[in-house]
């Protein structure tokens, strides 16, 4: 099936590892151009020349921080700068730090909404007063979490803070969508990242952790980077034009609610 992705243009925030970079391995796949940002600037040119392989001309990498205000205008304007236009948004962020609702401390809990829920908003109302500019539509998609629908133990920020974009995600998709304007959230569960080999160590055995995990997920394993990569893309292109409000659970099933 064509994605209908090529010559599109996508900025991809939290781009230069993990769910990020997987997503915009996919999206350059199918012929799309990708900003991609992380924090160190080393990284972020990292992976644009790894993005780059099959033609040069895919990808620009840059040095960013979601929590600074002026990162939407620079991200935004790098991808019409480069490739001449901007179709849509994939925000990702990493994890937050780990902790139990009494360890965290107040300079965590700031750092964390600054990154990750300002970060996030500020991103998602910069796109879609840009693609109110003439382009016709636009995608702005959130990299969330399981812990959306299920509290995760050891991850209280993550547990506070992701439930309350899925809740914005669904509010902007509503004032969005008559503008032609989609909205999506991907909610990860135990994909095979640093992050979740981090928290399977926590336990202090991290093969018995996954093990145990594995026996809870329907299709028995964790899913890789590369197939969250090509749900994401999927939901980022123009094939799934009538897709949005969604909260797209990539857990091989482990979400037993609807």
């Amino acid at each position: 099936m064509d994605l209908g992705l090529k010559d599109r243009v996508y900025v991809v925030t939290g781009g230069t590892r993990g769910l990020g970079l997987a997503t915009a391995h996919a999206l350059v796949a199918d012929g799309a151009r990708v900003v991609v940002s992380g924090r160190d600037e080393a990284t972020a040119r990292a992976a644009a020349l790894e993005l780059d392989r099959r033609d040069g001309k895919s990808a620009v990498g840059l040095s960013a921080d979601n929590a600074d205000p002026a990162t939407p205008e620079r991200l935004i304007s790098a991808a019409r700068g480069h490739f001449g236009r901007f179709d849509g948004i994939l925000i990702s962020v990493g994890g937050p730090p780990i902790g139990l609702p009494t360890d965290n401390t107040d300079e965590q809990w700031q750092a964390s909404f600054d990154a990750i829920f300002l970060g996030a908003v500020r991103l998602a109302r910069a796109a879609a007063h840009e693609f109110g500019e003439g382009d016709g539509g636009g995608v702005i998609g959130f990299v969330l979490s399981g812990s959306v629908h299920e509290p995760i133990h050891g991850l209280t920020i993550s547990n506070a803070l992701r439930p309350g974009l899925a809740g914005f995600a669904k509010s902007l998709a509503a004032e969005l969508g008559p503008r032609g304007i989609r909205v999506v959230g991907l909610l990860p569960a135990r994909i095979d990242t640093d992050r979740v080999r981090e928290l399977d160590a926590l336990s202090g055995d991290a093969d018995e952790a996954r093990a145990r995990n594995c026996a809870g997920i329907p299709l028995r394993r964790y899913g890789t980077p590369e197939e969250f990569g090509r749900t994401a893309a999927f939901v980022l292109s123009p094939a799934a034009s009538y897709l949005t409000g969604v909260m797209l659970p990539v857990d091989g099933g482990a979400r037993h609610g609807y």
